[in-house]
């Protein structure tokens, strides 16, 4: 505890990194009230009822998504699209850098490249938010009414043209504008406060169902007949356990030595030295981070989103099968997907051709290993042997949550024990704690500085 408070102190005391956690709680503080503004034409009145029915009786991606934007999805937010859109383009845009020949020239351009398929990612965001609003509003349409009268669902006569036009005009402007200033939130937290701010928003949003999340766990378990204290207990130390056990997975590196050879003359005697400087690569076990889960449930959705559409019986018996995310066939086809997307972005995310080519060209070196091609095959051979294990796991991860739903856990509790929730929240806190030890590092520093400097002073 005493820990706790000094550390806390310390993070205070500095002036810099004070306003910059100011700044990002300020900014999420803003994120999280634009949640809770309804659409117009919206009755705000009937939403509580709504997302308890909402909740209730979604057991598909739906509930997923609302749990990335903080209820804001199935609460008819003008923030219900979220960062989701942007999320797509930035995987399209990925994808598209492998293919097309003038997207991979740009983005070996540097900082200036970056900041064009930047360009193009956000001009992406705003035509996949142009095409997932206008599904988004039939979707709230077709969920809402069956709840309420018309009267009671909206605040504007859908029965005419003009009221419908006005709703569907304005809904579709203001949740792409809704996405945006979501987008222009994450821009300002990562260049103002600490952290990456769209990772930020998308853990707000995770966090934001916590409490509610919990409170039911511990009110179903302590029912008659639930387990009661004793296995709610265990239940929180799984997921203690689970944590620990996702943090070393993201921590997890293979070193692969390295040796660097510089040339330098002696002055003294006039000849040229070899000097070699040890140093290694650091290869993560799960490189491809939390991408994909994310890929795997972005293809999930596809049935889910067409499922209405489709007229053929057995088409939508068939989909109907991967609709449910505690459902045997959902989960066995998102542990396969994981595993080969795991791979898949990894080949994407770790160019080792240009990781040798790059040691080559420094002058350094794995030892034992000749520069060059064999090098190459060496760290790919490296990479795919701890990618193997790392994939497996992150799939079990992924799958976890619908395991302990089966064991009992309430529907809303079991989403934390794993999948990209989890992950998500650990990799986000972990990147902040190690910016923030950066900052403290830097601020004990210069204080030491300043006090050997006052002491040189004060011996002269």
């Amino acid at each position: 505890m005493n820990n706790f408070i000094t550390t806390f102190y310390n993070i205070w005391n500095v002036k810099e990194l004070r306003r910059k956690i100011i700044i990002t709680l300020s900014l999420l503080l803003v994120y999280r009230f634009g949640a809770y503004v309804p659409l117009p034409g919206i009755n705000p009145l009937g939403i509580s009822d709504f997302i308890e029915k909402f909740n209730s009786g979604s057991k598909g991606l739906m509930q997923i998504l609302s749990s990335f934007t903080g209820g804001a999805f199935n609460r008819a937010s003008i923030l219900a699209l979220g960062i989701m859109p942007y999320i797509s383009a930035s995987i399209i845009i990925q994808l598209m850098c492998i293919i097309i020949p003038y997207l991979q020239r740009i983005q070996r351009d540097g900082e200036s490249g970056r900041k064009q398929i930047s360009f193009i990612t956000r001009w992406l965001t705003v035509g996949i938010c142009l095409i997932q609003a206008p599904v988004y509003l039939i979707s709230l349409t077709q969920q809402f009414i069956p709840f309420y009268s018309s009267k009671d669902a909206y605040l504007i006569d859908l029965n005419t043209f003009y009221g419908k036009s006005m709703f569907w005009i304005v809904g579709i402007m203001i949740l792409t504008s809704g996405t945006l200033f979501t987008m222009w939130l994450g821009d300002k937290i990562t260049d103002k406060g600490i952290g990456n701010g769209i990772s930020l928003i998308i853990m707000s949003g995770i966090i934001a169902r916590f409490p509610n999340a919990i409170s039911k766990e511990i009110f179903s378990k302590l029912e008659t007949g639930n387990g009661g204290l004793i296995v709610l207990f265990l239940e929180f130390l799984l997921w203690l356990l689970v944590i620990l056990f996702s943090i070393i997975i993201i921590q997890a590196i293979r070193k692969i030595p390295v040796q660097y050879v510089s040339h330098y003359k002696s002055l003294e005697l006039d000849s040229q030295l070899i000097h070699k400087k040890h140093q290694y690569i650091p290869l993560k076990m799960t490189s491809a981070g939390v991408m994909p889960i994310i890929f795997s449930q972005a293809i999930m959705l596809f049935p889910l989103t067409f499922s209405d559409y489709v007229k053929n019986i057995e088409i939508k018996n068939f989909f109907h099968l991967f609709q449910d995310i505690y459902g045997l066939w959902y989960n066995l086809t998102i542990f396969i997907l994981v595993i080969v997307f795991t791979f898949f972005y990894t080949a994407i995310a770790i160019p080792v051709n240009q990781m040798a080519d790059d040691l080559k060209r420094n002058g350094g070196h794995i030892p034992r290993i000749k520069p060059g091609k064999e090098t190459a095959e060496y760290i790919d051979h490296i990479l795919s042997t701890i990618t193997l294990p790392g994939a497996v796991l992150l799939a079990i991860i992924a799958i976890l949550p619908s395991i302990v739903f089966r064991m009992g856990f309430t529907q809303s509790f079991a989403l934390f024990y794993g999948g990209t929730s989890l992950l998500i929240v650990v990799g986000v806190i972990l990147d902040i704690s190690q910016q923030v030890n950066i900052y403290l590092l830097n601020y004990h520093y210069d204080e030491l500085m300043m006090v050997n400097y006052r002491s040189n002073r004060y011996t002269r």
